[in-house]
């Protein structure tokens, strides 16, 4: 296993652009994983390259299975390589890095890839704008948690393979089917023509509550600041909202992505136990 010593290595410049550009990521069609959480949870299909200290290797590798399967394959491979602790350092976006690194093939999902096995109606997440890493991170999470078959992400929206997107999502990144769409409009339009029903949070809509999500439905989620742009309001067959009292005027946009997720998944349990 070949030793790596020098932040000069061809290897670990190529890696250190992958942390600090969606380009370069989008060009290897590769991001970074950091950590032995989000490390042991990669799906051995998309493991591309393994990068781990010596003191790393003896105190988590040698005594957990699942990480001597992932090291075996990258070895097989030709990725797999020690590292130096300064290397890992200047490899790593944390601050106290745990001392492994992972670099990841990105899946090539399509828009049927959004509708899930079939075994229950879609429920899909489509995503405008939005710029807060921890927000999108938090949206993939919540969406794995509340059976969410997909999530659409337009193109001008944070990178969702961007390290802090990344350790947000906390490995949900690896379970969700993500599309990212260059044309949201035309994309909303191919999920209405399969059925979906679109719905676009928006506060002059109908309460969730007395809306029927327990059939093929897709919420349409915008940015931070400015919500939802109008052309991709007007898309939506309905505008929905979130009940709240008080003075509150908007909800944060990962809250409200949950929420309404998960008031889908009630509905649906409801009506299945009925």
């Amino acid at each position: 296993m070949e030793m790596i010593t020098s932040p000069n290595n061809d290897k670990v410049k190529m890696v250190t652009k992958l942390m600090k550009s969606a380009k370069e990521r989008r060009n290897a069609s590769l991001y970074a994983v950091e950590g032995i959480r989000m490390t042991q949870e990669i799906p051995e299909e998309y493991l591309d390259t393994l990068f781990f200290t010596q003191d790393f290797y003896d105190k988590s590798i040698l005594n957990n299975d699942r990480l001597k399967k992932l090291v075996d394959r990258a070895t097989v491979n030709g990725k797999c390589f020690l590292v130096s602790d300064s290397v890992i350092k200047h490899l790593c976006d944390t601050e106290t890095p745990q001392g492994i690194l992972a670099l990841v093939k990105m899946k090539k999902n399509e828009i049927d890839d959004l509708f899930g096995d079939g075994s229950e109606p879609p429920l899909i997440l489509i995503v405008e704008r939005l710029q807060d890493p921890g927000n999108m991170g938090t949206i993939i999470r919540a969406a794995e948690g509340a059976g969410v078959t997909g999530i659409l992400v337009s193109f001008d929206s944070v990178d969702i393979y961007s390290p802090k997107v990344i350790r947000s999502t906390m490995g949900s990144v690896f379970r969700k089917n993500i599309v990212i769409s260059r044309d949201i409009i035309g994309d909303i339009e191919k999920l209405k023509e399969k059925g979906v029903s679109v719905f676009g949070m928006h506060l002059n809509g109908s309460t969730m509550y007395e809306t029927d999500l327990t059939g093929p439905v897709a919420f349409l989620i915008g940015n931070e600041g400015a919500g939802l742009s109008e052309e991709v309001s007007r898309s939506a067959d309905k505008l929905i909202k979130i009940p709240m009292k008080g003075e509150v005027e908007s909800l944060n946009a990962a809250f409200s992505a949950g929420l309404i997720s998960y008031e889908a998944m009630r509905q649906r349990s409801s009506k299945e136990f009925s």
